[in-house]
Parts: C-alpha cells; structure tokens; sequence
C-alpha cells in the first residue's frame, strides 16, 4: 500500500485539511515561489504558442504539397534534432549557467518564429524552409527543456516536487489540446502569419521569466573533493548505469509507450471497431489528452504518496490494463472511457517519474538526466508505433492492442518483481 506523508508537526492535529487541498491540484508551488510561479506561467503561454505554430507548419506544409507523406516528415525532421541534441542539450545544461541557456535556447526559438511569420507574410511559401525551421526548432527545445526542468528542484523545496511536477503535466496536456484548436481557428480566420505572430508574442512570457531568475549554475561534487569538470554525455549514461532505481524510471516508461501504443491504429479501429469516420479519429486521439487533464486537475492527492516508485509500477499497470480494455470495447463512448483511464494513469507515472529524476539525482548530473528523459518521451512512441503497426499488419488491431497492453501488464510486473527495492523506494529517504 502507498505511505502518506507524516502531517505537519506545527500544525494542529484538528486543523482540518481543506478538501480542495486533498482532490484538486495543489497550487502550494504557484504561491511559495515567484520564480517558479513566473516559470510556470510562462510555459504555459509558450506552450500554447508552440503548439498552434506546429499545426499551422503542417498545414502550411499540407497547402503547398497536398501530399500527407510530406506532413509526416515534418515530424521527422523534429524527432532527429529531438534524439541527437537531447543527450547533448543535458550535458550543456550540466556545465553552464542553466538560467543563460534556458534564455539563450527560448530567444532562438522566438526568432525561428519570426523567421515563419516574415516569410508567410512575404509570400516565401518553401517547403525547405519550413521543413529547416522546425528542425532548428527542435534543437532549441532540446536545449531549453533539460535547463528548465533542472531548475525546478532549485526553486523549490522537495516536498513541493509532486505538485510541480503535477502542473507542468497540466501545462503540456492542455497547450497540446488547446494548442491545434486555436491554432486551426486562427489559421482559418487570419492565415499563417497570425499563428506565427501570436506564438511570437506568447514566447515574450517565457523570455520574461527566464530572465527574472537568479543565476542558476549547476553544482558540482557531493562534498567528495571533486573538481568541476566539463560534463560528459558518457559520464551521464554511466551514472544512470549504476543507478538502479533511476534505471527503472526509463524502464517503467519504455514498457508503456513501446509495447502498449495504441495512437497509430486510431484510424484502422475507428472504421473497423465504431463504423466511423476521421471525426471519430480525432475522438480517439483526445481521449488520453482529455484524461491527462483530469489527472493532472484532481492531482491534490498525489503530494501525499512517499512510496513513488510503487506508484509508478501500479500506474504504468494501470495504463496498459486500459489500453488492453479499449481492445475490447465495440462501443466507442466505453472506449473512449479506457483511453481516458489511460491517459489519466499516464499523469500519475509521469509525476512521480520526473520527482525521482529531479529528487533523487544529484545537481550536477540533472540536466544529462533530463536529457536521456527527452529521448525517451520523443523517441518510445514512435518505436510503439512501428511495433503496434506491424502487429496489427501480421495479426489484427484488435490482437495488437490488447496483446500489447497485456505485455505492457506483464513487462511492468516481472520489473518490479526483479527490482523489488524501486517499490520500497520512499520519498524521505529518495535512493537512485
């Protein structure tokens, strides 16, 4: 069972825990922290910005090529950058001023959108180019996000990680849910341009609380007499090599996004499960955002478990039993349910995942932890989604969905049995 977190011994015993406190997302980091306050707020403009340019590109691609192979490589062209600068993006951010690289990374990104915006209001409509600008776009981000998520154990006290970690779920789910929404309206109300400008503006809130941070140079040593030194990829992945219970944190999550990704299969199950069309596409696609949302809304509880990586083993359980029910659904208001399940599981894992990265990881190797995190995230999808591809080609969607999140069940057991200290891993005494 979870271990909740002893009360407060300043507290009154009668002093009742507020219920919003206890369901709703704990805003606790938001009010103690300006710096994190204003980093948060600023991502979240960002994000949202992020998000609109990335469907207005692939509709700019789509406009000029009428090819939808030509869309998919846009995906590539960020998946690339993403794979290559995230291992290096971490080592950087392990060796200089966090903060500097942070605002270097999201001024680059800012001009990169001007760059689209000049070009759609000037009439330069070239593929190349948009296909060049996203992958500079990927290196910034692969730069910007091992900085930023390495200050947040910085700016807050280790309790607080849960719910910030929490919130910066809430962020990602809604700018990629929020973001194409208002980006395809305001597309289709203004052009190219305005999306492009619009996230131009939006990255002015991300620059703004970059800029108000102290510095933010990574520690060096654990009082051991090490000298600093330049901060190596390889001495990274050899950390994580001799340190288990981090190990199992990339385990855990490769287990669910590899064998039990179901997205590629979307438009095959909605004709052939539910009879429907590319609007049922577009359901099946939200339902694991729409559940993330609630995860990371009602995530009140979460800062109370100190047994996170038993909490990560039930979650990622969680969330391949429900992708293994969505494979039983034939009604697609049930199935939608399972999606949601699962992504609402997915929040919980990625929460008390990203705590024990930033809990449990020394300074100085934050930023390279972080890094191996981003390939990971970027690249576990898409290798679910070749494998849930090719199996449902040898066998059938509904045998790939279910065997997969059945495997993914199976996987995440038979870890947890052969690392029995990660579920023993308490949040008071955080052990990689």
């Amino acid at each position: 069972m979870f271990y909740f977190r002893v009360p407060d011994a300043t507290k009154s015993s009668t002093d009742p825990v507020p219920l919003r406190s206890r369901i709703f997302a704990d805003l606790t980091p938001l009010r103690t922290s300006p710096d994190y306050r204003r980093l948060w707020c600023g991502n979240t403009i960002s994000w949202m910005g992020q998000q609109m340019t990335a469907l207005a590109v692939s509709l700019q691609v789509y406009d000029l090529t009428h090819s939808t192979f030509a869309v998919g490589l846009v995906g590539l062209c960020s998946l690339v950058p993403l794979v290559v600068f995230g291992l290096y993006g971490g080592a950087i951010a392990d060796t200089v001023d966090r903060r500097k690289l942070g605002l270097y990374s999201a001024s680059g990104a800012t001009v990169l959108s001007v760059v689209l915006a000049a070009a759609a209001l000037t009439h330069r409509h070239h593929v190349a180019l948009l296909y060049g600008v996203v992958a500079l776009q990927a290196v910034c981000f692969a730069m910007n996000s091992p900085a930023r998520s390495s200050m947040i154990p910085r700016l807050l006290p280790v309790e607080q990680l849960p719910a910030a970690n929490a919130l910066n779920s809430l962020t990602s789910n809604l700018g990629m849910m929020g973001g194409p929404m208002l980006g395809g309206v305001i597309v289709g109300l203004w052009g190219y341009q305005a999306a492009y400008l619009i996230d131009v503006a939006a990255f002015g809130a991300s620059l703004y609380a970059m800029w108000r941070l102290p510095a933010m140079r990574p520690e060096q040593g654990d009082g051991d007499g090490e000298q600093p030194r330049r901060a190596s990829v390889l001495d990274g992945l050899r950390f994580l090599a001799t340190r288990p219970n981090l190990r199992m944190t990339f385990f855990t999550d490769l287990s669910a996004m590899v064998l039990a990704q179901p997205r590629a299969l979307f438009p095959a199950i909605a004709v052939l499960w539910f009879a429907g069309d590319a609007k049922t596409v577009g359901l099946l696609a939200a339902a694991p955002a729409v559940g993330a949302v609630l995860g990371g809304l009602f995530s009140g509880w979460l800062g109370g478990i100190r047994r996170h990586g038993l909490a990560i083993l039930l979650a990622v359980a969680s969330w391949g039993a429900a992708v293994a029910c969505f494979g039983l659904a034939r009604n697609l208001w049930l199935g939608l349910f399972f999606l949601a399940v699962a992504g609402c599981a997915d929040t919980v894992s990625m929460v008390f995942r990203s705590t024990m990265l930033q809990a449990a990881t020394p300074d100085r190797m934050r930023g390279r932890l972080q890094g191996v995190f981003i390939v990971v995230v970027a690249g576990g999808p898409r290798l679910g989604d070749f494998l849930a591809g090719s199996a449902a080609d040898l066998t059938s969607p509904t045998v790939a969905v279910i065997g997969g999140g059945l495997a993914c069940v199976l996987t995440v057991t038979a870890l947890g049995l052969g690392r029995r200290a990660f579920a023993r891993y308490d949040a008071l005494d955080p052990q990689p």
